[in-house]
């Protein structure tokens, strides 16, 4: 039995992971999601990795996955706690010492979006029915009004505390569906910072509250 670290994107709402944390219970696994201080201008990553590494707590099975922004938080993580594996979801893979802010124009995500919005056929303009809720079963979308929060300027200006990436076990997932990060960018970025390929599952870049069954099972499918 392993225990899942479960780490939300900006905004901090554990609740993004609230369809995913019952079906790895079912599957026999711990699973723990992790409010972040998102809205807090004086809480920013290493305040973050220092929540996320308690919720890992002394066991060495522990899985940290992290969805979207929570990659600039899983590394850190690791010099704090002790990480079996990291599983990164939809997100932004950090090179030391890069700030989220940085990120973006480093690996050219918003021309990759909108390349692939003009592939697709859907509006190159940025908005959440677009781009975050496209897949999202309409009344899960309902009841996330009330988790929604904004994500703090401190976060996108501090660096990822790392000297290198850590050496733990590190997977990509990737949704085929991604709009906001789409696959084929994802799996450049993937090669370029870790070495390594991305794995797929179905679902938008919120696959967690489109797809969790399918989501929680390409999780388990590393274990062993």
């Amino acid at each position: 039995m392993s225990r899942y670290v479960l780490i939300p994107g900006a905004g901090g709402a554990a609740w993004y992971w609230h369809r995913v944390v019952p079906e790895l219970r079912a599957r026999g696994h711990e699973a723990v999601a992790v409010d972040l201080p998102g809205a807090d201008a004086s809480a920013g990553l290493p305040e973050y990795a220092d929540k996320v590494a308690a919720a890992v707590g002394d066991r060495e099975e522990a899985v940290v996955v992290a969805q979207s922004m929570g990659g600039f938080t899983a590394p850190m993580v690791c010099a704090r706690a002790p990480v079996a594996r990291l599983v990164l979801v939809n997100a932004m893979i950090p090179l030391p010492g890069e700030t989220a802010g940085e990120w973006w124009e480093a690996t050219g995500s918003q021309e990759a979006r909108i390349a692939a919005a003009e592939a697709g056929g859907y509006g190159t303009e940025f908005d959440l029915d677009t781009y975050f809720l496209h897949d999202v079963p309409a009344e899960v979308a309902a009841e996330g009004a009330a988790h929604e929060g904004p994500e703090a300027e401190i976060a996108f200006g501090q660096p990822c505390a790392i000297e290198r990436w850590p050496d733990v076990e590190t997977r990509v997932v990737a949704a085929a569906g991604d709009r906001f990060f789409p696959a084929a960018f994802q799996r450049r970025v993937a090669r370029e910072r870790l070495g390594i390929d991305t794995d797929e599952v179905p679902g938008g870049h919120l696959a967690a509250l489109s797809h969790p069954a399918e989501l929680a099972e390409r999780l388990v499918g590393y274990e062993g």
